[in-house]
């Protein structure tokens, strides 16, 4: 049934009755089925000719429209829609939009039209639709000028965090949390990951959007992005070289991250205000390091020197407050020795060789095979053994001394 111009017509008038006995309340007329989206023909009255000169656009299904709010239940939510009558929205429209208590009489609202005119003959509408969008919009620009937000944790996974921004289901990877929430576990474990992600759960994070999709349903946000900027204020007063203490936050297979206090804020008690930085596997110490666990530990306290910043990033070395054993190996070993060491490993290309525990050298295949013609090294020799080697090189600069075996007489 298409919207007869006269109900329009009778619509238009009452307004005009409105505007001219202030005092007299109109009863909302209800909306009407309509098909066409224009009524633009002459007619003979002032109405007709008002609307020859301002066509009115009928709203059609999916469209959004704004209506004041002039009656709230418990269960429905009406809304004055001027010359289009009344719209209503329904039970759970109103649960999953705009819930009951944050809106009241008087306040204009935007709604998706779900039906030109239910079986009451008004215009049925949907909050939820109309705020599902706005929230995506939102969202979207937040990305584009990389906003940051406050969210709470709703749940947790071995993956990272659930949260929800404007309504959306988010998600925070464990890459993309800050350093004082990252979870720290020396041996991986999946499920000790999972326990300390879970007492994060309920509390409120400050993260930045950094990926929407709309028609995935996909929301990805980080709370370590979100934190950059207060953090790159601070490291900016840092430089190359300066020394720090602080403890040991974690050990892991490529190193150990290091917690301290930035100068300028010394004296404070709050984890929060915590810095913190990578000790790389291979800056712990001068010998070479097969796992980190084994000369240092969480809850340690430890000085590092500062040896790079890439925007939040800080790497941290341990060994170089500490004497170069190298530096002064000519006191100790000489080409041409015969010395005693020790097989820290072999792999494909050789043998690793402890002559003490800061010296080190490599007895590269291509000597043994000159030793033991045909001869696989590992058939000859056995990581943790002793035997006795004849220094062929030295190179203090870069670290490094060639070894050949000295093959036993029998």
């Amino acid at each position: 049934m298409a919207i007869k111009k006269k109900d329009i017509l009778d619509k238009l008038a009452e307004e005009v009755d409105k505007m001219q006995e202030e005092n007299v309340e109109a009863k909302p007329t209800k909306a009407k089925k309509a098909v066409s989206t224009e009524i633009t023909e002459s007619d003979s009255s002032v109405m007709g000719t008002l609307l020859e000169e301002n066509p009115i656009k009928i709203p059609q299904v999916g469209e959004v429209i704004e209506g004041k709010v002039i009656d709230i239940t418990s269960n429905s939510l009406l809304l004055d829609l001027g010359c289009f009558g009344t719209g209503v929205v329904l039970g759970k429209e109103i649960k999953d939009g705009l819930a009951i208590g944050k809106v009241k009489q008087g306040d204009v609202v935007s709604a998706t039209v779900t039906d030109i005119e239910n079986e009451d003959g008004y215009m049925e509408l949907s909050i939820r639709e109309a705020s599902y969008e706005r929230a995506w919009d939102d969202l979207e620009s937040k990305r584009d000028v990389m906003g940051v937000v406050t969210t709470k944790v709703l749940d947790a996974n071995k993956g990272g965090l659930m949260v929800e921004v404007n309504g959306i289901m988010g998600f925070i990877p464990v890459s993309q949390l800050s350093s004082e929430h990252y979870p720290r576990v020396e041996d991986g474990d999946k499920n000790k990951i999972l326990e300390l992600l879970k007492k994060l759960v309920g509390k409120e994070m400050q993260v930045r959007v950094l990926d929407v999709d709309r028609e995935s349903e996909k929301l990805i946000v980080s709370e370590r992005a979100a934190s950059s900027e207060k953090e790159k204020e601070v490291i900016s007063q840092l430089q190359a070289g300066d020394i720090i203490e602080g403890e040991i936050s974690g050990v892991v297979d490529f190193g150990a991250f290091v917690k301290f206090l930035p100068p300028a804020r010394q004296g404070s008690t709050r984890d929060s205000d915590k810095l913190e930085g990578l000790v790389h596997i291979s800056e712990l110490a001068w010998q070479l390091i097969d796992d980190p666990r084994t000369i240092i530990k969480t809850g340690d306290i430890v000085k590092a020197k500062i040896i790079g910043i890439d925007e939040t990033r800080i790497s941290l070395s341990m060994k170089a407050l500490a004497k170069d054993p190298w530096s002064v190996i000519a006191e100790k070993y000489k080409v041409g020795d015969v010395v005693e060491g020790k097989i820290d490993k072999i792999n494909p290309f050789g043998a690793f060789v402890y002559l003490d525990k800061d010296i080190h050298g490599l007895a590269h295949v291509s000597e043994f095979q000159e030793v033991y013609p045909g001869k696989k090294m590992d058939e000859v020799l056995h990581g943790g053994q002793t035997y006795s080697w004849k220094i062929l090189s030295i190179e203090p600069k870069d670290h490094r001394m060639g070894l050949m075996l000295i093959k036993e007489e029998k």
